[in-house]
């Protein structure tokens, strides 16, 4: 019994961190497939399209990314450890530009949750 109160008491906490932080003034989250294709490169696909995080010699959002991901959670695609995950981000954005701004957290998310979203189908195949 002990132990599913503490269960149930971790689980309310966790959840309510991740309201708070979704609920920070100017930001939002969004979910979708993180790619990281090349060094200082990388992009969020989410259901409303492309969001530039960053851009090599260019636009870098603040914050880090990516999250961490449970081994076969990452796939790698081309050299090193480069490559796109499934990912959910409370971030700041401009929304006219379609850039991240800040990072304000980054959670991992298996690569089945993407696949399931209807909106973000047929991303996958471009990111191979």
């Amino acid at each position: 019994m002990i132990r599913r109160s503490f269960a149930a008491a971790v689980a309310v906490l966790i959840f309510g961190a991740d309201i708070a932080m979704a609920q920070q003034p100017g930001s939002e989250q969004r979910c979708g497939w993180l790619d990281n294709p090349t060094p200082g490169n990388a992009s969020l696909y989410d259901k409303d399209g492309e969001w530039t995080i960053a851009v090599q010699g260019g636009h870098q959002a603040k914050g880090d990314w990516p999250p961490p991901y449970k081994a076969g959670e990452w796939r790698k695609s081309g050299n090193g450890s480069y490559g796109y995950g499934c990912a959910c981000m409370t971030v700041k954005v401009d929304a006219e530009e379609k850039n991240v701004l800040e990072i304000v957290s980054a959670k991992a998310r298996p690569l089945s949750a993407c696949r399931k979203d209807k909106a973000l189908s047929a991303v996958e195949k471009q990111l191979r």
